[in-house]
């Protein structure tokens, strides 16, 4: 196949600009314009084309997009504009923003001018700002001239960045890339407008109700002591974040504090209507997010944003101001969200994914085989921790058997789970929890001594040795870094040993780069697997979903879930064909049980 590099140059002004506006408004409102676009094809000389939308439109179709792959730097962008604006898709899509997030780091610096300097392929130009409010016809013959070499320029620049990145990217995670960015640009997903008209409205009462009724005055919700209070009190851990000035935790409740922000979506709306109180800000999440709704069914299909490698550990994230990884489970949004006409939207989530990788990491085997045998393993622990037979274990004590098996696996301490299980609205004694997290690891005494292998990986990292970590030759530890089963790799860069501020003992540290800031953040045993184990369920999960797009379309995928339609006439056997391929097991874990659950309706709601 021909590799076709693109990139388009549109107007922009101060008011009308992806700063303001998401890229779905933007490319879909009345206002945009391409000013030019070039394309490489191959090695020949790069090629600039500026004019009418039609004339565009011709030029572009002279390309054989039907059997190439194209190729952009942040290609939600660019292939948006070629689908919506021109009506071509190309066969396969390829995105150098994408696989920089997944080689370097998700906050390594990944715009194009950072990273071509980073990989010394060359330097970006500036001749866009020169380009502010100017529409096409306002361009002098000179001024397009050189907004074209402009153009040319970062279209070669994205050509050199994508042969230095392809080899680097196995070809699996090429798919998911070109999948990914299918979600957006070529969206079929249809809003209900008037499920959304009616839960705005009733977000709206509720908002105003509750705020109404909020019995706390200013200075309370100002003072950071008194706020993080009030939120212990509501069961919720105040979120803890490193001064930048003095280097110590401090409280997250800034306005740029995204654990704090998060919580205008809590499920207790009480919370959410002190932080917003605190925000100053006079919508919740839940409501911002309808409106954003509302907004794009005005305009056509819901284009699904996600951004790849989100998280170092691979993991999916929201994007374009609409986070769809965090609907609340019974939000009326999912039922807004409905399969085109003639089609059935399947949701599958994998079921403990994490808990069952985990035991096959650590060689647990009595738990992987409990998993293996559908054994209800919430009731197992419940019958430990209670000492009462498997059948007696009431609904209230399985729920801390279940919180046990999915909060303490990562060496959480007694005083963390108890404020886990406050959340849940479950309240123990310190003496109860710190007895619940000894029977978890006295039980499953594999786990731990996986815990202390973490340790031992990261010593080393840090001194550079191999080293293989878990049971089953699935991870090794080199130079690198942590090469996972995909050939991708977990990486912590600039590995050390600090001095804890409190205890004064040496931990592991690491740095984590956001934007030109670089942040030291601690890492040890227990959660250095739990990134391992996030990572592997990741994997899975990609494997998963590159199998079931061979034959039904793949519209989203939510942490451990992904979204399938597939036409009416097939729902039952479209179903079937999800769950066997959620059932699959790797080749690197072939005895790793996995398990699924779905549910088929009309919508993502069911």
């Amino acid at each position: 196949m021909d590799i076709l590099n693109i990139d388009f140059e549109t107007y922009y002004d101060r008011a009308f600009s992806l700063s303001k506006m998401t890229t779905e408004e933007y490319i879909r409102d009345p206002q945009f314009e391409t000013i030019g676009v070039a394309v490489k094809r191959n090695e020949e000389e790069t090629v600039w084309f500026t004019g009418t939308n039609a004339q565009t439109k011709r030029w572009l179709q002279q390309w054989d997009w039907d059997n190439s792959i194209a190729v952009a730097h942040n290609a939600m962008f660019d292939m948006a504009i070629l689908n919506w604006r021109y009506d071509i898709r190309p066969k396969r899509i390829a995105d150098t923003l994408s696989m920089l997030r997944a080689i370097d780091g998700p906050h390594a610096g990944n715009s194009l001018a950072r990273a071509v300097e980073r990989y010394g392929l060359g330097e970006k130009g500036d001749e866009v700002i020169n380009a502010l409010g100017k529409r096409r016809l306002d361009f002098t013959d000179e001024d397009m001239a050189r907004y074209g070499e402009y153009c040319i320029n970062d279209v070669e620049l994205t050509q050199k960045l994508f042969t230095v990145l392809a080899p680097l990217m196995p070809v699996s995670e090429l798919r998911l890339i070109d999948l990914t960015i299918r979600m957006f640009t070529e969206p079929v997903l249809v809003l209900d407008k008037s499920i959304l008209a009616a839960h705005l409205d009733n977000v709206q009462a509720k908002k105003e109700e509750l705020m109404a009724k909020l019995n706390y005055d200013k200075s309370e919700l100002m003072s950071n002591p008194k706020l993080a209070e009030l939120l212990e009190f509501h069961g919720v851990s105040p979120p803890m974040k490193v001064s930048a000035k003095t280097g110590k935790a401090a409280f997250a409740f800034a306005k740029s504090d995204e654990l704090f922000k998060a919580l205008l979506d809590h499920p207790n709306p009480q919370v959410q209507a002190i932080v917003a109180a605190r925000l100053g800000v006079k919508s919740t999440l839940e409501e911002t997010r309808t409106e954003r709704f509302v907004a794009i069914a005005d305009r056509g299909l819901l284009p699904v944003p996600l951004r790849y490698y989100a998280a170092h550990t691979g993991r999916w994230g929201g994007d374009d101001k609409v986070n769809l990884q965090n609907l609340p489970r019974k939000s009326p949004l999912k039922k807004s969200m409905r399969a085109p006409e003639g089609y059935v939207f399947i949701d599958c989530d994998s079921s403990q994914i994490e808990a069952r990788t985990l035991a096959w990491l650590a060689g647990q085997n009595d738990l992987v085989d409990a998993f293996d045998k559908g054994e209800d393993v919430y009731k197992i622990m419940a019958s430990s921790i209670y000492e009462v037979p498997i059948d007696d274990v009431t609904d209230d004590q399985r729920f801390v058997g279940k919180t046990t098996i999915l909060g303490c696996g990562y060496g959480m301490g007694s005083s963390k789970f108890q404020a886990q299980l406050k959340t849940f609205g479950v309240e123990l004694d310190s003496k109860t929890c710190a007895h619940i997290v000894y029977k978890y690891r006295d039980q499953f005494s594999q786990i731990p001594l996986l815990w202390e292998q973490g340790d031992k990986a990261l010593e080393a990292l840090m001194s550079t040795r191999t080293a293989q970590l878990g049971e089953h030759e699935a991870l090794l530890v080199d130079m690198f870094g942590i090469r996972l089963p995909n050939g991708m790799y977990l990486r912590y860069d600039n590995l050390r040993k600090e001095p804890d501020k409190k205890s004064g003992r040496d931990q592991f540290v690491y740095d984590v780069k956001k934007g030109r800031a670089t942040l030291p953040t601690y890492i040890y045993g227990g959660k250095l697997i739990e990134n391992v184990c996030q990572a592997l369920a990741r994997i899975i999960i990609g494997e998963q979903m590159l199998m079931i797009a061979r034959r039904y379309r793949v519209v989203m995928t939510v942490h451990d879930a992904v979204g399938v339609i597939a036409p009416i006439e097939e729902a039952d056997k479209a179903r079937a064909f999800v769950e066997v391929c959620m059932r699959m097991r790797p080749k690197w874990a072939a005895a790793l049980p996995l398990n699924c659950e779905s549910k088929i309706g009309a919508s993502y709601g069911g």
